[in-house]
C-alpha cells in the first residue's frame, strides 16, 4: 500500500465533518474540483470508497467511518504532542483545569493548593457547564475537569474518571439551633436546598418521604457557592457538604446541626487517556490523594 498522505487525510476529515464538498471547500479555501481530486487520491491509496452521495450531501461508508475514527485519533495525537512539547520547552509549566460552575470553591482550592504560589507553575482555571468542559478536554484545551457529576460513559467513551473524595452531607445553620433532633429541624426550620435536578436533592427528597415530612423551602440554588452565601444569611438551614462552609464552621458563624446519614457528595477529576499527558495532572491527583489520606488518619 502507498504511504498515507496526511494532507489528504486532513481534507477528508473536513469533508466528513461538513457533509458536503462545497462547504468543506469553502472552509479550506480550495476549489471543489481540487478537493474532490484529493479525496479520490486518498480513496485510491486506501483501496475503498469513503463516501456515498445521498441527495446533495455525502455520507460516510463503513470504510469511511473507520477512516474518520483513525483520522481523529491521528490528529488528536499530533495536537497532544504539539501542546506537550510547547509546554515542555518553557521554563514555566501550565496546568489547565476546568471546573463545573456549580462546584464547591473550597474543593477546587484544595485540589489546586499544591501548585498555588509555585513560581514555575501557572494554573489556568476555567468554569462552565459540564458538556462544554468535556468538549474542551477532548480538544486538549484542558488537562483535567473537576466535577461532582460522573460523565456518561460506554465502551467508546474517552474519559478516565478519578474518584477524589466522597463528602458527607449535613444540615448547616445557625449555632443556636445545635442539639435539636433532625426530624424537628426538618419539620420546623425553613430549608435552603439544591435545585431538584441535583443528585443530592433527589436523595434528600427521598429522606423527607421516609420521614413523612413536607419541607418548607425558603430558597433553592444549583451553585454550591450560592448555597454557602444563602446559609450565611441565616434565612434557613442548608443541605450541603460541610466542606463548602469549612471556614464558617471553623469560625463558629455556622454549625453542623445534623449529619444526613447515607447521603454523600462525590467529587471527581476527569481526564483523557493521552499519549503525552501533562505530568502536573498526575502530581495533582497524587498530592490530593496524600492529603485525603492524611485527613482521614487525623480524623478530620
Amino acid at each position: 500500500m502507498a504511504l498515507l498522505n496526511l494532507h489528504h487525510l486532513r481534507l477528508f476529515r473536513a469533508v466528513a465533518r461538513d457533509g458536503t464538498l462545497t462547504g468543506a471547500a469553502r472552509v479550506l479555501n480550495l476549489s471543489q474540483s481540487a478537493l474532490s481530486t484529493q479525496i479520490r487520491a486518498l480513496e485510491a491509496t486506501l483501496g475503498h470508497d469513503l463516501f456515498e452521495r445521498r441527495g446533495r450531501g455525502l455520507v460516510l461508508t463503513e470504510a469511511g467511518r473507520i477512516a474518520l475514527d483513525h483520522a481523529e485519533a491521528i490528529f488528536r495525537t499530533a495536537e497532544d504532542l504539539s501542546a506537550t512539547l510547547k509546554q515542555a520547552g518553557s521554563a514555566r509549566r501550565v496546568l489547565r483545569v476546568g471546573a463545573l460552575a456549580t462546584l464547591s470553591r473550597n474543593f477546587q482550592i484544595g485540589f489546586l493548593s499544591p501548585f498555588l504560589g509555585q513560581p514555575e507553575v501557572e494554573v489556568v482555571l476555567r468554569s462552565g457547564a459540564q458538556g462544554d468542559l468535556l468538549r474542551a478536554l477532548e480538544a486538549l484545551a484542558l488537562d483535567v475537569v473537576l466535577t461532582n457529576l460522573v460523565p456518561a460513559r460506554d465502551a467508546a467513551s474517552p474519559y478516565l474518571v478519578h474518584a477524589l473524595s466522597e463528602q458527607p452531607v449535613s444540615l448547616i445553620g445557625p449555632p443556636a439551633l445545635r442539639g435539636q433532633p433532625l426530624a424537628r429541624l426538618l419539620a420546623e426550620q425553613p430549608l435552603i436546598l439544591p435545585t431538584p435536578e441535583a443528585a443530592l436533592r433527589a436523595a434528600f427528597d427521598a429522606l423527607l418521604g421516609q420521614l413523612g415530612l413536607v419541607p418548607r423551602i425558603v430558597a433553592e440554588a444549583d451553585d454550591m457557592a450560592m448555597l454557602r452565601l444563602l446559609a450565611r444569611t441565616e434565612a434557613g438551614v442548608a443541605v450541603l457538604p460541610p466542606i463548602v462552609v469549612r471556614d464558617e464552621l471553623a469560625a463558629g458563624t455556622l454549625a453542623e446541626l445534623a449529619r444526613l446519614e447515607g447521603m454523600t457528595e462525590g467529587f471527581y477529576a476527569v481526564t483523557l487517556h493521552r499519549r503525552f499527558p501533562n505530568p502536573l495532572v498526575a502530581e495533582a491527583l497524587a498530592q490530593f490523594g496524600k492529603s485525603r489520606a492524611q485527613r482521614a488518619a487525623e480524623g478530620t
